[in-house]
């Protein structure tokens, strides 16, 4: 498997639910363990366990078979979710670029044992696999996503701006609100409503993370240097508008 360059993925990727369920083999594996390793947090002092499992280690819950899952574990720490968002979305984009399907699972759980095998907290899954149906988008009109002007007020970064548009969500709710300028955007999540809070209020935090690696990688993408960092002055602002800040980045 090769390590390429990850940002033309977000444009085509696309969840995938019918898989071929064979499995992969044992060299793919080791490879897909190996870069697991190498994920890059949002929070370095936040502990994580991610593990291959097979699909007989999935309550699967009605949802479709796979061969594969990363089951994510946490420590429950501040940040923790959108830190494990962060992190797997890096392995979504990875496996998708080398032609291995994916796709986020919030409903499914492991087995007792597998859940037992953590001191964390299981978070979520993603389904893995060779793909049973097409692999990529044709067009990026095959995506139903909300316009930038709806997503953000950054002005001077619209192209990064737009990966963090394409980034995939619980029931395509897209709950991210990003503002700044070309040198520092601020993430926020939008505050659910009761009804939504309840459904679906977990993986809001977990879809920040999604579009916040998004959003880093395509400005590094385009040579900026970045910088995660927590802007306390700026909380307030927005907060009373309905969102919830997240953090932000610096580019250089």
């Amino acid at each position: 498997m090769e390590k390429i360059e990850l940002y033309e993925t977000i444009f085509k990727r696309k969840s995938i639910r019918n898989y071929d369920l064979t499995p992969l083999n044992q060299n793919t594996l080791n490879e897909i363990s190996s870069h697991i390793q190498s994920l890059t947090p949002l929070y370095d002092d936040i502990e994580v366990d991610l593990k291959i499992i097979s699909t007989e280690d999935v309550k699967r819950r009605f949802m479709k078979k796979a061969p594969h899952y990363i089951a994510a574990f946490s420590e429950e720490k501040e940040g923790y979710l959108t830190n494990i968002g962060f992190m797997l979305q890096q392995m979504d984009l990875f496996l998708s670029a080398n032609g291995i399907g994916t796709c986020w699972q919030g409903i499914p759980k492991p087995t007792n044992e597998i859940l037992e095998s953590s001191r964390q907290e299981f978070i979520i899954l993603i389904a893995f696999g060779r793909p049973a149906e097409p692999l990529y988008r044709s067009s990026t009109l095959e995506f139903k996503r909300k316009s930038l002007q709806e997503i953000s007020d950054v002005e001077g970064a619209e192209e990064i701006m737009e990966a963090a548009r394409f980034a995939p969500s619980a029931g395509n709710y897209q709950p991210w609100f990003f503002t700044g300028n070309e040198n520092m955007i601020h993430a926020y999540s939008i505050k659910p409503s009761i009804i939504r809070g309840v459904l679906a209020g977990r993986f809001i935090p977990i879809d920040i993370g999604i579009a916040f690696y998004h959003l880093k990688l395509a400005a590094e993408h385009f040579g900026r240097k970045t910088e995660v960092l927590m802007d306390n002055d700026i909380v307030r602002d927005y907060s009373k508008k309905g969102y919830n800040y997240i953090a932000s980045l610096k580019l250089e």
